[in-house]
């Protein structure tokens, strides 16, 4: 039979030693993590995951990309507006690259767009700048009314949860894809008359409020879930019987307990947003030419992916990395938040 203590026999004496001293491998770790709050335990769990390190690199890349793509343009010597293969007869008279591999060079190095002839690596910064400016508003809007709306049907409950969860049901039962496809024509004439001039504010603006019309329901079911099962804990009703407010609860009780839930979630819907404004652009209905974007970017590689493949290679292997680093980076997230969660 094991003893918590360890016992040194020397000749008719006896001397324990208390579990713990230095020289038990086995409580090192236990030691290590002494003291640590729950927010730095997380963190060295997360610093453990190979994975999840290099997805962060990869995600803060892009962002980093994207936040300094005028600069980066700056310095490479070329932008994502002017017309080079027009300008300096980089064209043949189909509008393709005469150069082989989509043209390119030194000079270009992604080479050059079919037709217009726009820098394709100036085209791609740019393209991953708007697409997640437009994504991160959508995210950071729908997380945001999300929670309001779960901790408001989870905290309240009674008819106000029936009620609301059934406007939930009913935003979740339209058609999303369809929705945006049909929409956003409509919404788009909302703000421009006939024949008056289209501002440049106005598709973002309309990608960001069809995106968020149908995009918060998922936070919000997963944000009640976790408030009805809080809301009943002792922690809780001691803090109600002490005579806190609905709001001192709320934000002092309820909220530490499910940010976790909600930094997860938020990091696997904007690669969700990014995917489905890049394809609303593809369709025609989000962004158009000249204004950069990966969406258009595939539209023109799939117009002449035929004579060369090469223009869409460069944004299609672009989003590949930055949907599969973000969805990684969520998984990794989760992991470091809830150590019993198991991939």
């Amino acid at each position: 039979m094991t003893s918590p203590s360890q016992a040194a026999v020397d000749g008719d004496s006896l001397t324990l030693e208390p579990e713990g001293k230095s020289g038990t491998p086995g409580d090192k770790g236990a030691a290590d993590l002494a003291g640590r709050t729950p927010r730095q335990l997380a963190w060295l769990r997360f610093k453990r995951d190979r994975t999840g390190i290099v997805c962060a690199i990869i995600v803060a890349f892009f962002l980093v990309v994207a936040v300094a793509a005028p600069l980066i343009t700056k310095l490479y010597g070329q932008n994502a507006f002017d017309l080079y293969g027009q300008d300096d007869g980089l064209l043949d008279s189909y509008g393709l690259p005469i150069a082989p591999n989509g043209g390119i060079s030194s000079t270009h190095w992604f080479g050059i767009e079919p037709a217009l002839g726009r820098d394709v690596f100036a085209l791609l910064l740019y393209g991953i700048r708007n697409s997640l400016a437009i994504a991160t508003a959508v995210t950071l809007i729908s997380v945001v009314t999300g929670v309001l709306f779960g901790l408001a049907q989870g905290y309240l409950g009674g008819k106000t949860d029936y009620f609301m969860g059934r406007f939930s049901d009913f935003m979740l039962s339209f058609p999303s894809q369809l929705f945006f496809i049909a929409f956003s024509p409509v919404a788009i004439s909302l703000f421009v008359g006939v024949g008056d001039p289209e501002g440049w504010w106005v598709r973002p603006l309309v990608l960001i409020s069809v995106q968020f019309l149908l995009g918060w329901m998922s936070i919000g079911r997963l944000v009640r879930a976790q408030v009805l099962s809080l809301r009943e804990r002792e922690f809780v009703e001691a803090a109600r019987i002490s005579g806190a407010s609905s709001w001192r609860i709320i934000r002092k009780e309820l909220l530490p307990n499910i940010w976790s839930t909600i930094l997860v979630q938020s990091t696997l819907l904007l690669p969700v947003f990014v995917t489905t404004e890049a394809g609303l652009s593809f369709l025609g209905v989000g962004l158009l030419d000249p204004t950069p974007d990966w969406g258009l970017m595939f539209q023109t590689g799939a117009t002449y992916y035929s004579s060369d493949i090469t223009f869409m290679f460069f944004p299609g292997i672009a989003m590949v990395i930055f949907v599969i680093a973000f969805n990684l980076l969520g998984d990794s997230v989760r992991d470091a938040l809830d150590p019993k969660t198991l991939r």
